[in-house]
C-alpha cells in the first residue's frame, strides 16, 4: 500500500542510487551490528490509541489488496471474485472496474492478488495504468511436476503480471497487456504482492509453493536455487519460487539488477517462505513482510541480491524454535511419510540454523521468536495448535510517518502490521535512518477478524483495513473461532484520542444494513445409527484430502493454519451428536473454498470417511452413501 508519495524520487536519481548500494554498499549492510527486535509474545504492549470502527462494505469476495486511489476511492481486488472494486467510503457504493475472466481461484490462496496503481494515475500525464497479479491456467506451459492429477486445476495454474488502461469516462479499467507470465503458482504460499518504487521500477513477491509442507512435503524448496542463464533465456521461470522481483514497466528485466550465480534477472531478493507484505517507505526503502513457519514472522528490510535465509533459516540464525527439516531426503521413503509441525521422524535429515554459513540478511523484528523447547501443544487451544504458536499471521504491512500535526501522535515513523492469526493491527516503531526498529510493538483493534490489508485516507487519521471472508482466528475469549466478525468486510478506522492501554475492540457507530454475525450451527439430537464407510473408501478418500484439503486442514486433519481442525477435541465439541448428512452438506456446499460442490458426490463421501477413520470410528462392510436420507440418520460419535 502506498501511503507516500514515491514521486518525490525522480526516477533517474532513484535508479542511480540503487546502483550505488549495490555496488558500495551490501556487504557492509550484510555484515554491520544492527539493533534487532526479537522477542516473545509476551513483549507486545498494548496500545493506548482509541479508534471509532465503521464497516464502509461486508460481503466483499475474499479482498485481498486495498490502497487509496487519486479519485478519493478505495480500490479493491477481490480475490475470489476475480475483479477489482471502487469503493466510494462516504456511502459504501462499490464499483466495479474490471472483472478478470482469465483469472483462475481452484483454491484458498490463489486468484485476483496484488495491485498498484501508477504515481501518474489521474495526473494527466496519459499513464493512467494499474497493475495487477494473479493466477490463471496457461496449458501451452509445461505441466506442474508437482501435479500428477491430469485433472487437477492446478495441473497448469500460472502466476502473471497484466498493466490495465483506466477509462475516467466510465470508470472501468481494460486494454490488458501482459508484462510477465508463467510465474510459480500453487495451492499455497504463492505471494505476488506488488509495489512501484520511485525509479519506476515494480516490485513483486512469489512465495515458496508450500513446498517443505503438508501435500507439498516431499517436494524441495526453491527458495535458496537461483535461475541460470538457458531458463531466462526460454522465460523458464520455476526458480523465482521464494523470491521478490523487480522488473520495469514493461516487465523486462533493469540492467541495475543484481548479478546472481553469474545471472541478471528479474530475481531482486532470495530466501523467503511466503512474502505477503510489500511497501516503500518515503526515502525508498523497501519493506516486506514473511510468514514463518510456527515461529519468526519475519520484518525485512528488502536490499538488491539479498539472501534472506529461508528454509535454512527462519527469523535470525540463532537455533531458537526451528530446525530446517529435508523430508524429501528421508532414508524411509517420503510418499509413505504423514508430515507433521510437531515431530521430526529420525529418518528425515535436519539442519540446525547455524550450520547455515553463507552471509543473509536477519530481519529488523520477529514475531515472534521463542527458544527451543517451547510448548507447541497448549492444551488451552483445544486442538487448534496453531493458534497458540507464537507467529501471528503477517498479511501485509504499510509505512505511516511524516504527518506532523495532522497525524496519528507518536506515529511519526512507524510500520503498521495487519495479521491473519491475531485479527490485530501490530505498530512497529523505526529508528531514525528507517532500517530498524526502535522500540516495543503495540497492538490495536483487536477482533475476531483476519486482517488481509492495510491503507490510509489521505486525512492521516482514519485507517481502512480489509478482512478475508473466512478462516480461522483466535477468538477473544481464549481459543480460536471461525465465527468471523466482519466477512470480506473494509473496515474504516478513525483516530479519536488517547486513553488507557486496553486489549477491548474499537467502539463500533454502525455497520452496514443486513449485515449480521452467523450463530453457532445448532447441535442435533436424538436417535441414530453410527456412520458407515468401508477402508477402500477411506483410502481414496485420503488422496481426495490430500489433493483438495490439507493445504487448509492440515495432513494430519489437526495442524492446518487456515481451516479449522477435522480430528480431535475440536473436532468432538464441533460435530458429535450431529447428522452425517450436516457434515455431508457443510463440506459440499463451501468446499473447496472458491469452487464449491466442483467434486463428485462420491468424492466428498470418501473425504467424509477418511475423516471418521482418522476420527477413530471403524470402518465396516458398506460404503458411506453420497448422499440421500440414510445419511440423516447417521450420527457422528
Amino acid at each position: 500500500m502506498r501511503l507516500f508519495d514515491p514521486c518525490d524520487l525522480t526516477p533517474a536519481g532513484c535508479r542511480f542510487m540503487m546502483r550505488v548500494v549495490w555496488i558500495s554498499t551490501w556487504c557492509a549492510v550484510v555484515l554491520a551490528a544492527v539493533t534487532l527486535a526479537q522477542h516473545g509474545p509476551e513483549s507486545v504492549v498494548s496500545g493506548t490509541k482509541h479508534f471509532e470502527k465503521t464497516v464502509i462494505v461486508s460481503g466483499l469476495a475474499d479482498p485481498w489488496e486495498v490502497t487509496w486511489g487519486p479519485d478519493d476511492r478505495l480500490w479493491v481486488t477481490e480475490r475470489s471474485g476475480r475483479r477489482i472494486t471502487r469503493i466510494d467510503v462516504a456511502t459504501g457504493e462499490r464499483h466495479v472496474a474490471v472483472t478478470l475472466e482469465e483469472a483462475s481461484v481452484p483454491g484458498g490462496q490463489d486468484g485476483v492478488l496484488g495491485m498498484a496503481l501508477h504515481p501518474e494515475l489521474l495526473r494527466g500525464s496519459g499513464q493512467d495504468y494499474v497493475y495487477v497479479a494473479y493466477t490463471y491456467v496457461d496449458r501451452d506451459r509445461p505441466p506442474d511436476p508437482r501435479v500428477t492429477d491430469p485433472a487437477s486445476p492446478y495441473r497448469h495454474l500460472y502466476g502473471k503480471v497484466v498493466r490495465l488502461r483506466y477509462d475516467a469516462a466510465s470508470g472501468t479499467l481494460g486494454n490488458p497487456v501482459d508484462l510477465l507470465t508463467g510465474l510459480p503458482a500453487s495451492n499455497d504460499h504463492n505471494g505476488l504482492r506488488l509495489a512501484i518504487a520511485a525509479d519506476r521500477t515494480l516490485h513483486t513477491t512469489i512465495g515458496d509453493m508450500g513446498n517443505g509442507q503438508f501435500g507439498h512435503v516431499c517436494h524441495p524448496i526453491q527458495s535458496q536455487r537461483l535461475p541460470t542463464r538457458e531458463e531466462i533465456a526460454r522465460h523458464d521461470y520455476s526458480a523465482y519460487e521464494g523470491k521478490t522481483l523487480r522488473m520495469d514497466l514493461d516487465g523486462s528485466i533493469p540492467a541495475d539488477n543484481p548479478e546472481l550465480a553469474g545471472v541478471v534477472s528479474h530475481v531482486y531478493t532470495y530466501g523467503h517462505r511466503n512474502p505477503q507484505g510489500l511497501a516503500f517507505g518515503p526515502d525508498g526503502t523497501l519493506y516486506a513482510t514473511d510468514h514463518g513457519p510456527k515461529t519468526d514472522d519475519e520484518v525485512n528490510v528488502l536490499r538488491a541480491g539479498g539472501n534472506y535465509g529461508w528454509p535454512l533459516v527462519a527469523g535470525m540464525r540463532d537455533d531458537k524454535g526451528y530446525e530446517y527439516a529435508r523430508w524429501f531426503e528421508s532414508t524411509t521413503p517420503c510418499p509413505g511419510l504423514t508430515f507433521s509441525d510437531l515431530e521430526i521422524p529420525p529418518s528425515v535429515p535436519r539442519d540446525p540454523e547455524r550450520t547455515f554459513r553463507p552471509p543473509i540478511v536477519e530481519p529488523i523484528a520477529t514475531l515472534f521468536t521463542v527458544v527451543t523447547g517451547f510448548n507447541f501443544q497448549d492444551p488451552a487451544c483445544k486442538g487448534v495448535h496453531f493458534i497458540c504458536w507464537p507467529t501471528v499471521g503477517l498479511s501485509s504491512l504499510a509505512y505511516y510517518g511524516g504527518r506532523g500535526e495532522t497525524g496519528i501522535p507518536g506515529w511519526d515513523s512507524v510500520l503498521l502490521l495487519t495479521t491473519l492469526k491475531r485479527g490485530s493491527l501490530y505498530v512497529l516503531p523505526l529508528d531514525a535512518t528507517r532500517q530498524q526498529a526502535a522500540g516495543p510493538i503495540h497492538r490495536y483493534l483487536q477482533s475476531e477478524n483476519r486482517y488481509r490489508d492495510v491503507a490510509m485516507h489521505r486525512d492521516g487519521r482514519t485507517l481502512y483495513i480489509a478482512t478475508d471472508s473466512g478462516g480461522l482466528v483466535e477468538a477473544l475469549g481464549g481459543g480460536s473461532t471461525s465465527n468471523l466478525e466482519n466477512r470480506g468486510a473494509i473496515l474504516a478506522f478513525r483516530y479519536l484520542g488517547e486513553g488507557r492501554a486496553t486489549e477491548a475492540p474499537p467502539r463500533t457507530t454502525r455497520t452496514e444494513p443486513g449485515e449480521t454475525r452467523p450463530a453457532r450451527e445448532p447441535e442435533l439430537t436424538g436417535a441414530g445409527v453410527p456412520p458407515t464407510f468401508t477402508a477402500r473408501q477411506a483410502a481414496a478418500g485420503r488422496l481426495m484430502y490430500d489433493s483438495h484439503c490439507a493445504v487448509c486442514h492440515g495432513t494430519t486433519l489437526t495442524n492446518g493454519t487456515f481451516g479449522t481442525p477435522l480430528a480431535g477435541e475440536y473436532f468432538r465439541w464441533r460435530w458429535s451428536g450431529r447428522s452425517v448428512a450436516a457434515l455431508y452438506d457443510k463440506s459440499r456446499d463451501t468446499m473447496p473454498p472458491a469452487r464449491p460442490a466442483s467434486l463428485a458426490d462420491e468424492a466428498y463421501a470418501g473425504i467424509l470417511a477418511y475423516i471418521f477413520e482418522v476420527n477413530g470410528i471403524p470402518a465396516g462392510a458398506a460404503e458411506l452413501p453420497p448422499g440421500g436420507d440414510a445419511l440423516a440418520r447417521m450420527r457422528i460419535p
